[in-house]
Order: structure tokens, then C-alpha cells, then sequence
């Protein structure tokens, strides 16, 4: 497996563009195959789970290409409404085609499905939205199958807001009879990419962003050309690495709508950010101020996905943070590793209490999950010496080569098997 190995204390400075957001294009991807029309979706990112809901769609028939950042999907050859056990064990995100293909074929069977280990991620709300319906569900193993003669739009209250629970019934509503009204849905800004990406191929949906969606059902959808929209988290990230290594940078083709919690805290520890149309800029060539009362919850909240990438700031803030986790139990793992790398954190039940120590030191860790990754290369930025971050496929998921990414900004990454075990073996 790749390892990164990176020569940290260097303050990122530069240019850097956005990619466009992983967790709007994999369910784009997946409603794509509402329509037996022809899709073209740009500024899609290179990424190992765009390369697997590729692979997913060419098994079910779609003829799907990736040249650059555009993806053509031909979905008129579609035959399948089965979804391969080994394909859905790779990405959580291929629960995606159950709602899409229930509509168009009026089954589906699908697999439960893999990715992080971050914690239980049930899917009861899906199949619950999905038989709200009309859908019949039948559960063998690990097999899950739904069909359903006709779907009829309905009432469904989602007892927590879950961004893939919204989308697979977005998805399965808008060819049902009817209207849906779903109510206490998640108000992510993917979630109104979606909506309008189902709008540009001729769905009929209102309210995303809001906690009530509506769809009125229609007859048929048609082909289009469709832009996902930047990448919140990515862009999260870079703003996070920017502040803990004390540099400057400039963020193109972002938007700073998205990330009103997390520059509200960045400011809070000090942080210089200054915005203008889709440019942030983030500054700080000092060292962070401690923050209290941190906690993740659902959007518009400060999002669990970039939870471990600020406690990596927080590290080296001056005073004791407080981050309180309440959408997913196993998501500090990554604190073990930080505190191989000199970090002082104390973890009670769903709670982590930080306290600044002035440096980190570069360790041999491993990237437990996608985010967790993310928050190690930061934590290997701004530490003195050198880090080897292990199990790099995580990181592969979400960041398109995230070494060429930061080196673009000044950093010292390298991707190397052979380097990164010689270090291992010599105590990193």
C-alpha cells in the first residue's frame, strides 16, 4: 500500500482551486440512471469511490466514461437492477442506487453496504422512506430487496435528518405518483445539488435546503449537462492545514456559504479569513487561540467531517478546546495518532478535551478512515521532522492526490512504498 512521507514546518502558501465535492457527485451519479437518456457531469473528481460507482453502473449496464473531470453516462442500455455484494462492500455511498433503480424498474437488490469504520451507520431510515412509498422489503442475510408494482408519493418524516435518507427517497419519489413531502430532511448543501441536478433533467422538486422537500412526481426524465458543486470538506481541510501551519492561502472556485460554522470557529482561534464571490483567503502567521463548546451535529452545524482535521489546529492552540461528537461513536480514532505526535488529548465517552502544546513531532501513524487521514497529512504539515502516514487508500476516497495538492501550496509530501517502509522500519 502507498505511504506518505512528509517533511514537515512549513508554512502552505499559494493557489489553490477547488475539485468539485465527492459527496454531490456519487448520489448525482446514482440518479443519473433515473433518465434512459445520455448525462454529462463536470468538474467530477478522480477518486477511488467515483472509480467504484463507475465500475457499479458499467456492471448494471450504463456505458460510462471519466476523461479529465467530465463523466458521460449512457443509461439506455441499463438491464440490471442488481447491485454486485463485492462493488457495494467498497463504498457506503452505493446505497445511493437503491432509490434510483427501485424507480425506474421497480426493484432493486443491493447488498448492505461497506466504507469507514467510523461508527454504526443503519439504514433503516432508507428502507422505512422507501416502503413509506410503497416499496415491499425483503431482508435474506445480508441481501436486501425492495419491490414495488407502482410507488405512490406520500408523507415521510425522517426521525433524523440523514443526508443519504433524504436523497434515496428524493430519488425514488420523483417518478412515484403523486406527491412526496418529506419533512425533518437533511438540509446539506449536497442535498440541494441534487435537487437541482433532478430539476435539470425534468423532476419537479422544491424546498431543498430547507428541513421540508417537495416532489411532485412525473412521468419521465430526460438526458443533461450538469456542474457539481466545490467541495466543502476539501475546502474545510485546506483552510484547517492553512491555519495550523501558519501560511497563507488563497482557495478558488469555494464557497464560503457552505463553511459558515467552521470560519465562525477559525475566527474564533484567531484566524484571518476574508472572502470575496468564490475566493477565500486564509491567513495566520500566529499561533491559534484555544475554543470551548465545539460540537458536530448536522448542517447548518460544524460538520463531523471536519472534526478530526480542526482538532489537529486545536493541538496546537494555546489553551484547552472542547469538541463535543454526536453524529458518529467512533469518530476519534485518529486521537491515539496525534498523541504519537506530541498532542495532549483526553477523550470522555463523546467528548475530547485538547489541550495546546506549542508543537508536534513526526511519527509513523496510520490513517484510520477517509477524514482521520486528512487530519494525520495536516498534523505531519505542521510537525517538526519527518511523518509517514500509512493506509493512504482512505485518504484516496475523498482527496484527489492530496500530496500533489499541498505541494501545490509550498508542502514537502512525497508517495512512496519503498521510502515510507525503510522509514518504518528505522522508527519513522
Amino acid at each position: 500500500m502507498d505511504k506518505l512521507v512528509i517533511e514537515g514546518g512549513r508554512p502552505l502558501s499559494g493557489t489553490i482551486r477547488i475539485q468539485g465535492a465527492k459527496n454531490a457527485a456519487l448520489p448525482i451519479m446514482a440518479a443519473a440512471i433515473l433518465t434512459d437518456g445520455v448525462i454529462q457531469l463536470d468538474r467530477i473528481p478522480k477518486l477511488l469511490d467515483i472509480d467504484v460507482m463507475l465500475n457499479i453502473l458499467r456492471r448494471l449496464g450504463c456505458r460510462a466514461t471519466q476523461e479529465g473531470h467530465t463523466v458521460i453516462l449512457d443509461n439506455n442500455h441499463i438491464h440490471g437492477s442488481h447491485v454486485p455484494e463485492e462493488l457495494m462492500r467498497q463504498m457506503r455511498s452505493s446505497i445511493f442506487l437503491m432509490g434510483s433503480l427501485l424507480a425506474r424498474f421497480k426493484e432493486v437488490h443491493i447488498y448492505q453496504p461497506g466504507g469507514c469504520a467510523i461508527g454504526e451507520r443503519k439504514i433503516d431510515l432508507h428502507l422505512r422512506g422507501l416502503q413509506s412509498l410503497g416499496a415491499k422489503l425483503e431482508i435474506v442475510g445480508n441481501r436486501i430487496s425492495c419491490t414495488a408494482e407502482r410507488l405512490i408519493g406520500n408523507d415521510i418524516h425522517l426521525d433524523f435528518p440523514s443526508v443519504g435518507a433524504t436523497e434515496n427517497i428524493m430519488m425514488a419519489a420523483v417518478l412515484a405518483e403523486g406527491r412526496t413531502v418529506i419533512t425533518n430532511a437533511a438540509r446539506e448543501p449536497e442535498i440541494t445539488d441534487l435537487q437541482n441536478f433532478l430539476n435539470a433533467m425534468g423532476a419537479n422538486v422544491s424546498g431543498a435546503g430547507s428541513d421540508t422537500i417537495i416532489i411532485e412526481g412525473v412521468e419521465k426524465l430526460h438526458g443533461c449537462r450538469y456542474e457539481i458543486i466545490p467541495d466543502r470538506i476539501v475546502t474545510g481541510t485546506i483552510m484547517i492545514a492553512a491555519a495550523a501551519t501558519r501560511g497563507a492561502v488563497t482557495l478558488m472556485n469555494a464557497d464560503a456559504t457552505h463553511l459558515t460554522s467552521l470560519i465562525h470557529i477559525l475566527r474564533r482561534a484567531g484566524v484571518q479569513i476574508a472572502i470575496s464571490n468564490d475566493i477565500i483567503n486564509v491567513t495566520s502567521f500566529g499561533r491559534a487561540k484555544a475554543v470551548e463548546r465545539i460540537v458536530t451535529s448536522p448542517y447548518p452545524a460544524f460538520p463531523t467531517d471536519l472534526q478530526s482535521q480542526l482538532m489537529v489546529l486545536l493541538s496546537l492552540a494555546d489553551g484547552v478546546s472542547t469538541m463535543k461528537e454526536t453524529v458518529f461513536e467512533g469518530r476519534f480514532k485518529h486521537v491515539d495518532e496525534l498523541t504519537r505526535m506530541g498532542a495532549d488529548i483526553r477523550v470522555d465517552l463523546s467528548s475530547a478535551f485538547v489541550k495546546g502544546t506549542p508543537r508536534l513531532y513526526g511519527a509513523t501513524v496510520e490513517a484510520t478512515d477517509l477524514r482521520a487521514g486528512a487530519a494525520l497529512v495536516i498534523a505531519g504539515l505542521a510537525a517538526q521532522g519527518r511523518t509517514v502516514v500509512e493506509h493512504v487508500h482512505h485518504i484516496d476516497r475523498g482527496y484527489e492526490r492530496i500530496e500533489q495538492l499541498f505541494n501545490k501550496l509550498g508542502a514537502n509530501i512525497k508517495r512512496s512504498s519503498a521510502v515510507a517502509k525503510l522509514d518504518f522500519a528505522n522508527g519513522g
